[in-house]
This record gives C-alpha cells, sequence and structure tokens, in this order.
C-alpha cells in the first residue's frame, strides 16, 4: 500500500475530531485529496455497528462484547474504506482506531492491553498507521469541554463516571509507551488554533508536499 495513514486518538473532549475537521478543510483548499473517517463507524455496517456500541440504553453491556464490536467494526471500516484508499496512494485520517480499544477496553474496563491487542490484530490483518496523534488533556477537562459543547453527540461513555475516563486516561499512557515511534503526543490543553499548529508541525516531516 503506497498511501499514509494517520489517526486521531485522544480522552473524550480532547479536540481531536475538530482538529481533524480543520485539516481536512486546509487540504481541500489547497486541493489535495484526503479521506477522513472515523471509528467506530465511516462506512455503513460500522455505522450500524456504532449505534449498538453508543447507545445510551445499552447500559447492562459486557466488556468483551463491547470490545468485539469495535474490533468487527474496524475490520468492515479497514476493508471497505481505508485499505482502497491507502492502495490508491491517499492520506487517510482516521478519528480513533486501535489505540482506543486498548485504553478503553483493554485497560479501562479491565479486559488487558495484550488481550485486545490480540485481538485487534486478528481484525486488522497487519494494517498499522504510519503516524498516531495523541491529544493529551486530563479527563476534567475534557468533560468540561464536552460539557459546553452543546453539538456534540453525546454516548454511552459520556455517562461513565469520572474515574473511568482516569482509567482511559491511564491506559492510553501505558500504549503510548508501547508505541513510541508511531504516536507522537499533542498538548490538547490550549486554544484550538495553538493545537493545529503543533498538529501541522508534528505533521510537516510526514507530509512536507501537502502543507
Amino acid at each position: 500500500m503506497k498511501g499514509f495513514f494517520v489517526t486521531f486518538e485522544g480522552p473524550d473532549g480532547a479536540g481531536k475530531t475538530t482538529i481533524l475537521s480543520k485539516l481536512v478543510n486546509d487540504f481541500e483548499r489547497k486541493g489535495q485529496s484526503v479521506v477522513a473517517t472515523r471509528e467506530p463507524g465511516g462506512i455503513v455496517i460500522s455505522e450500524k455497528i456504532r449505534e449498538i456500541i453508543l447507545n445510551k440504553s445499552h447500559t447492562t453491556m459486557d466488556a468483551r462484547t463491547e470490545a468485539l464490536l469495535y474490533a468487527a467494526a474496524r475490520r468492515q471500516h479497514l476493508v471497505e474504506k481505508v485499505i482502497p484508499a491507502l492502495e490508491e496512494n491517499k492520506l487517510v485520517l482516521c478519528d480513533r482506531f486501535i489505540d482506543s480499544s486498548l485504553a478503553y477496553q483493554g485497560y479501562a474496563r479491565g479486559i488487558g492491553i495484550k488481550d485486545v491487542l490480540q485481538m485487534n490484530e486478528f481484525a486488522i490483518h497487519g494494517v498499522m498507521p504510519h503516524l498516531t496523534l495523541f491529544f493529551d488533556i486530563t479527563p476534567e477537562r475534557g468533560l468540561e469541554r464536552i460539557a459546553e459543547n452543546q453539538e456534540r453527540e453525546t454516548n454511552r461513555l459520556d455517562l461513565e463516571h469520572l474515574d473511568f475516563h482516569y482509567e482511559v486516561y491511564k491506559g492510553y499512557k501505558q500504549v503510548i509507551n508501547m508505541f513510541p515511534e508511531r504516536i507522537k503526543v499533542v498538548n490538547a490543553d490550549q486554544p484550538i488554533e495553538r493545537v493545529y499548529m503543533e498538529v501541522k508541525e508534528i505533521l510537516k516531516p510526514y507530509l512536507q508536499s501537502m502543507l
């Protein structure tokens, strides 16, 4: 595959979706072709799985069921959207990917990062991001932003207690230590324009021709 695959990770409310959208707008203004997508979702089947996972009435969902559903949505999204785009030499920007599963289900849900990684290795079949941006913000600040943003969709994970979001944050820190070459940390607790400039600086060595 010839394209370049960038994933955006971070706690809820970190601002990664906003930054991804700004990047896409910039690229499109310059006439650059880019594929923007999200997980879970991005294509019809995966969006339907997303509705099941994030439905606020599904509070009895088992942790392993949740992890398996994320992996299933990821597999379908990869084969139907991400891999074809990469084979066409396109830049793919994806809001969340495998690291979310490792932090949320592997660590915070207590399944185990290794077990969730193994499950997802079956799903992705060797397709990993070339680069991952981790938007670093404390759970309190992230949840404050969610509360302030009336336009953002709220889902089942937003109903979790602060302790759960702290476990997610700790899980991400472990994942960063596992993949230090791939994951670059962005200070997300600053004005959006400064976050955006920091992201562009990180991307420059990889996407010099586009930026």
